[in-house]
């Protein structure tokens, strides 16, 4: 299946629906497209989509310099004074440091003069030691950690391919991290398991020194529904099981509660400014424009990795760093959708009344089979939840479309 069989695919572009779009400013690029973890919820090798298999394991330096290239044009094109370089597998630190080095290197000396480039690495840690650590500070390079929870029973999802834990690599590698502080730690992405309890996760991963966190929806559609929630027809379904959202929601109050400084947890501050009136700034919430783009190992530019959950090459463009430039990504009928803000939405989601805030959520969740994209997310529930908590924990504060703490 292709997008061009999908009926619903929201090909409208830009200029039809009076839009005008928006230049790219993060970049996820892949350097090595394998793995030393087998991680049984992974959205990238164990989804419909195996196209890793045929990409080369490493990026070649080639490679590396035309995408540096194809970003500094678009940087000079667009005159923009920031972007994110982010670099990804599988795991990237299989390829050792140098190849991430020598990529924000490349991509610094592209880019206008004036022209920020913020890099970060996700990683597993397990490869993370001191030493590698200080070979990214010479550039600046950041680093997040990928991890479930603070302890090895909470990750006991993230094994090794003969099934032997992860952990005892992760909490050297957080220890590491810790000790450096927020001029190299990212912070921590923690996808959501309902079998764990999310007191416990939130404390245990507090434990370990974020200067930030982000809880991640496990990725899921329509025709694959998460665990935890019936199969079941697209649409929005009220009443409906939340067991995601009562999760979030529970931790979001431990959070709201806490005494001193808290940790950012990126969801909801993401929630909570647009309920306020703010822009949003993530892709799982709000409506606005998506501006990240992949390069993967040959030099492919793709749409956002979770797409592969959805079907075979459902993230592809036809496009790749030699030939095309990211101004023709933009024109790009997927990535064009998912400029269009609320014209880019389902009917129910238009005429919902969260609609501001939760932009109907990660473009992915809202695929189903033989139809496409244009549906509410299958967590479309669980993020109404959230939100009308999250809502009435802010005590009365009018958001910007008349929405109030007394839901």
């Amino acid at each position: 299946m292709t997008a061009e069989t999908l009926p619903q695919w929201p090909h409208r572009t830009l200029s039809g629906a009076g839009s005008a779009s928006v230049p790219l400013r993060q970049f996820v690029i892949k350097v090595h497209s394998r793995c030393n973890l087998a991680c049984t919820y992974c959205y990238v090798y164990r989804s419909p989509d195996q196209s890793w298999r045929e990409r080369p394991v490493r990026v070649a330096p080639e490679t590396m310099a035309r995408t540096a290239q194809r970003i500094g044009e678009h940087a000079h094109t667009h005159g923009l004074r920031r972007i994110r370089l982010e670099l990804h597998g599988g795991e990237p630190l299989l390829a050792g440091p140098e190849p991430l080095l020598e990529q924000v290197r490349a991509v610094r000396l592209a880019v206008p003069a004036d022209c920020e480039v913020a890099s970060s690495v996700q990683t597993n840690g397990t490869l993370l030691t001191g030493p590698v650590l200080d070979r990214l500070a010479t550039e600046g390079i950041r680093v997040g950690l990928s991890l479930d929870g603070g302890s090895a029973r909470l990750n006991r999802r993230r094994v090794g391919h003969g099934g032997a834990s992860s952990w005892p690599g992760v909490a050297r590698a957080a220890d590491l991290l810790a000790r450096r502080g927020g001029t190299q730690y990212a912070g921590i992405l923690s996808t959501i398991d309902l079998n764990s309890e999310p007191g416990e996760v939130y404390g245990s991963l507090l434990e370990l020194g974020p200067p930030a966190l982000d809880f991640l929806l496990p990725h899921a559609n329509w025709g694959a529904p998460p665990v935890g929630l019936p199969p079941a027809v697209p649409g929005r379904h009220r009443p409906g099981p939340a067991p995601y959202g009562q999760w979030l929601a529970e931790v979001f109050d431990l959070w709201w509660q806490a005494e001193g400084v808290r940790t950012e947890v990126r969801l909801f501050t993401e929630i909570l400014a647009l309920l306020l009136g703010w822009a949003s700034a993530a892709e799982a919430v709000g409506l606005s424009p998506m501006v990240a783009v992949v390069v993967d190992t040959d030099g492919a530019i793709e749409q956002v990795d979770s797409l592969k959950s959805a079907y075979p090459g459902a993230p592809e463009t036809g496009l790749d760093v030699f030939a095309n430039s990211f101004d023709e990504a933009l024109r790009h009928p997927g990535i064009a959708a998912r400029q269009l803000g609320e014209e880019g939405l389902a009917i129910e989601c238009r005429a919902c009344p969260v609609l501001r805030v939760c932009g109907g959520g990660n473009y992915a969740h809202r695929y189903a089979p033989t139809s496409g994209f244009l549906h509410p997310s299958v967590y479309c529930a669980d993020l109404e939840l959230l939100i009308r908590h999250i809502a009435r924990r802010l005590g009365g504060v009018p958001g910007p479309a008349g929405i109030a703490g007394g839901w």
